[in-house]
């Protein structure tokens, strides 16, 4: 994903108004409205819209820098592993517990938790027939000692009295437009609502901890590379009550060493001797399904394409499956025995066709004697 800063054409410490000059310019040159029929225009211009929106709001930004995601830890694209940077049980509670994550801090009551990402990798039968998969994330769950509160027990949780409850504060501010009111979270009780004057010592007053957990993601069949799969719910859930973020899986299918997919077809080579092209056989393929019977015609060549109806993957938002189509390769022999090379070089004679002499002059003699 592109840098938002340059999207925009500003330096990471622009300041607001920057940022609003430089949004303002780049939108009037990539306006539909200016560049009618410029699909390339148009899709340039939501981006920079997107920018916009993010670095225009002091908490998205705050993240964005931080994180690279405006929802804050787990919020961005797909990292293809550690989704809170590779650092130590330190730096992995402070991207669940620190800036409101992806519940958008600074509004009352708990906070929902942050999505994760997780990459599971399968076969190709795995694409074809589903399958179910175990994925381990490490993820904040739930604290059983103090029920979610974040205190301790026996104790109690009170409404903070710098909002209300309300988890914001209002800010009144003079600009050249006039007065402007704008809210953030509470500094009291950032953006809780809520103080807590005897923390659980279990989970520090948040509610929750850390933990490794596993969960079985059942694939259907015919899923694609890269496509993402979500079990809502299955993210970490909020401080003190919060709701659960979303787990998002990556699929990652594994080459195959006879197959190659080409969207709900398969592709593969069917290798048969110069004997069976020559002279029409029967032969057997192994596909994913099991043996397949094919008739080989009298004289196939290289690049014959035999077409087995229902033998691909199956259709993810269709009926049925696609088909499997074998491309015949033909195999020169390469090791001949004197007696099969006599026999090649007959057959070479018979048909009038030149052949190079053979490396050893007794060949000769070995020929005459086998057809005498």
């Amino acid at each position: 994903m592109a840098d938002f800063y340059e999207l925009l054409g500003v330096e990471r410490s622009a300041s607001a108004e920057e940022i609003k000059k430089a949004y303002r310019k780049r939108a009037r040159q990539l306006h539909p409205d200016a560049n009618p029929d410029d699909a390339e225009a148009e899709a340039e211009f939501k981006k920079v819209a997107e920018a916009y929106e993010v670095l225009s709001d002091d908490t998205k930004r705050a993240n964005y820098d931080r994180f690279g995601s405006a929802g804050g830890p787990g919020g961005g694209g797909f990292g293809g592993g550690d989704p809170f940077g590779g650092g130590g049980l330190g730096d992995l509670f402070d991207a669940f517990f620190n800036q409101g994550g992806g519940g958008g801090g600074g509004r009352g009551g708990p906070q929902r938790g942050v999505d994760l990402e997780v990459v599971t990798t399968l076969t190709l039968e795995d694409v074809v027939n589903g399958a179910a998969k175990e994925v381990k994330v490490r993820t904040a769950v739930s604290c059983d000692t103090c029920e979610a509160t974040g205190a301790a027990p026996d104790s109690s949780v009170d409404t903070c009295t710098q909002c209300n409850g309300a988890g914001q504060v209002r800010q009144v501010r003079q600009s050249i437009l006039g007065q402007m009111v704008t809210t953030a979270a509470c500094p009291r009780c950032g953006g809780e609502g809520q103080i807590i004057s005897s923390p659980c010592g279990d989970c520090s007053g948040e509610g929750r901890r850390v933990e490794d957990m596993t969960y079985t993601v059942d694939i259907p069949a015919g899923v694609s590379n890269g496509s993402t799969l979500r079990l809502t719910g299955r993210g970490a859930v909020g401080p003190r009550g919060g709701g659960s973020g979303d787990l998002y899986v990556e699929v990652r299918v594994a080459p195959h060493p006879t197959f190659q997919r080409d969207g709900d077809r398969l592709l593969a080579e069917l290798h048969v001797p110069a004997t069976q092209a020559a002279l029409g056989a029967e032969v057997t393929f192994d596909s994913i399904d099991g043996p397949v019977d094919l008739e080989i015609p009298r004289g196939a060549q290289t690049g014959k394409v035999f077409t087995v109806r229902d033998k691909g993957t199956p259709r993810l938002r269709g009926r049925g499956r696609g088909n499997l189509e074998l491309t015949l390769i033909v195999d020169t022999p390469t090791d001949l025995s004197d007696e099969e090379e006599a026999l090649v070089r007959q057959l070479a004679e018979l048909r009038k066709e030149s052949v190079n002499a053979p490396a050893d002059g007794k060949l000769f003699s070995k020929i005459r004697n086998a057809f005498s």
